[in-house]
């Protein structure tokens, strides 16, 4: 087990761009990358109206003023002054206001995904408005502090229903706290629900009524808790900001809050920069001469575990056995740190033993166990697969630092120089059969395929120009990505 304050965070703030690192026992475990230009929506809720309603998906899309549509599903809704969910999607009709919160960004091609089950975090506590359960963090194991929670939120709830009625959870980092810290979490809470409830009678939409923290201070209410040490600062308003937030909903925190004047850039002082260039790699190499490859799609990201150099001392089976154990360590760093979501597939290395199998599960869950989202592990498949998935409420570090590259348009490959240049021969035949050209054709592409035609496929050209009797003529454009070509009448 870590001891208690072990670990550190950094702020780095620029006018445009903030970024966080959590660094567990000297290594950055958790990247947050937050663009002035394109801040999250998670979190965010807003007055929207009813654009269009989809009876066969029993889902409906949701314009909150966003570039694209928000979008609902049945279960999400909530209406009527009990504020029940309907049976069906019918119950909504184009041009309805409804106040809806963003539970996942856009992604790819997707709108928001918004629900009316409304959820405000304070530090301790999540208040949901249209609800009556109360829940305490998975995370809080301990039975005794689960009732003394549970005991205490319940009686304040009860003290509060004239003014605040509805539901609560209790956050991992209320393990501990006394009767005064929540009682402070539900008066702030009180107070932001009066603003929004005022919000949604003035404002017809679309139109954002309640803005998240910026990622600074939400560090400060999400990921501080008694185990982090220290929390540098390396911008003086920032830090300022986060004092006057510290004081008022994170107690005891301000003491740990660090404005960094260092010469030397904060990042580079855990070599985070290091770490954030290889979390875009497919590759990830582990310290016994054994890799990962880590490929992100779609509808899933895979991880594919490898031996690589490393040949063991005694058998296959220890060989083999030792990689996965170290790889567990591995790949749940790297799913936190490139914050990879959704349906993830592992590709263990096959191991004959149901104990080393058993163990290997085992260490990964371990491993998982510091996640700030929440993971699921199946068992492993009759393929020796381990099915797991992660929460995913915010784009992935690939998906906010890349895009997809222009030559290959997110494939991964090119097409080969004697490919396109086949290509090339078939477009001049159809051409050539299309179009009388009196002074021949003028083939134009990248310097890679000229050279083959040069080449190679020399002859293929000559007997080309003999068949469609004129001349073909060649020219390198140093712009053209290999598979670009143009064919020119002359």
């Amino acid at each position: 087990m870590r001891g208690p304050n072990t670990d550190e965070v950094l702020i780095n703030v620029t006018p445009m761009e903030s970024r966080v690192a959590l660094i567990e026992n000297g290594v950055v475990q958790e990247l947050y990358i937050e663009r002035a230009a394109h801040r999250g929506h998670v979190g965010n809720i807003y007055r929207g109206k009813v654009v269009r309603v989809l009876p066969g998906m029993q889902a409906a899309f949701i314009e909150i003023g966003l570039s694209r549509t928000g979008f609902i599903h049945v279960n999400e809704v909530r209406l009527g002054a009990d504020r029940e969910r309907p049976e069906t999607i019918s119950a909504l009709h184009e041009g309805q206001s409804i106040t809806v919160q963003v539970m996942k960004d856009m992604m790819g091609s997707k709108g928001a995904r918004l629900t009316m089950d409304l959820s405000i975090p304070a530090r301790y506590l999540v208040y949901m408005p249209y609800s009556d359960q109360l829940g305490i963090s998975q995370k809080i194991d301990d039975e005794p502090e689960r009732d003394r929670l549970k005991t205490m939120v319940r009686g304040l709830s009860e003290e509060m229903a004239a003014e605040l009625g509805g539901g609560f959870i209790v956050r991992t980092v209320a393990e501990g706290v006394d009767d005064a810290e929540l009682r402070h979490d539900m008066a702030f809470l009180l107070k932001l629900w009066r603003h929004i409830q005022q919000q949604t009678l003035v404002v017809s939409g679309p139109a954002c009524i309640s803005e998240e923290l910026p990622l600074a201070l939400r560090t400060l209410r999400d990921l501080v808790g008694p185990e982090v040490q220290k929390i540098f600062i390396d911008s003086r308003e920032t830090f300022q900001r986060a004092l006057i937030f510290a004081r008022e909903f994170v107690p005891g925190c301000e003491a740990r809050i660090e404005h960094y004047q260092g010469e030397r850039p904060l990042f580079d002082l855990y070599n985070v920069e290091d770490d954030l260039q290889k979390a875009l790699e497919r590759k990830v190499h582990l310290k016994s001469g054994g890799y990962l490859i880590i490929d992100q799609t779609e509808a899933m990201s895979t991880v594919d575990v490898n031996t690589g150099s490393y040949v063991g001392t005694r058998n296959l089976e220890d060989t083999v056995f030792k990689t996965n154990l170290e790889a567990t360590h591995a790949i749940a760093r790297q799913l936190r740190l490139r914050n990879l979501g959704g349906i993830i597939i592992l590709d263990f290395i096959d191991m004959q033993e149901d104990e080393h199998r058993a163990q290997v599960l085992r260490s990964l869950e371990k491993m998982l166990a510091r996640d700030h989202a929440k993971t699921h592990i199946t068992q492993v498949s009759s393929l020796g697969l381990v099915e797991m998935t992660r929460k995913r409420t915010r784009d992935s570090l690939e998906h906010i630092l890349c895009e997809s590259c222009p030559s290959c348009a997110g494939r991964g490959t090119v097409k080969t120089a004697e490919t396109v240049c086949f290509e090339i021969f078939r477009e001049l035949l159809r051409e050539a059969r299309a179009y009388d050209a009196a002074n021949g054709y003028s083939i134009v592409a990248s310097q890679r395929v000229i050279d083959r035609l040069l080449g190679e496929e020399s002859s293929a050209v000559a007997d080309l120009e003999a068949f469609i009797g004129k001349p073909i003529r060649i020219q390198v454009e140093t712009s053209y990505s290999q598979e670009q070509y143009d064919v020119v009448l002359l």
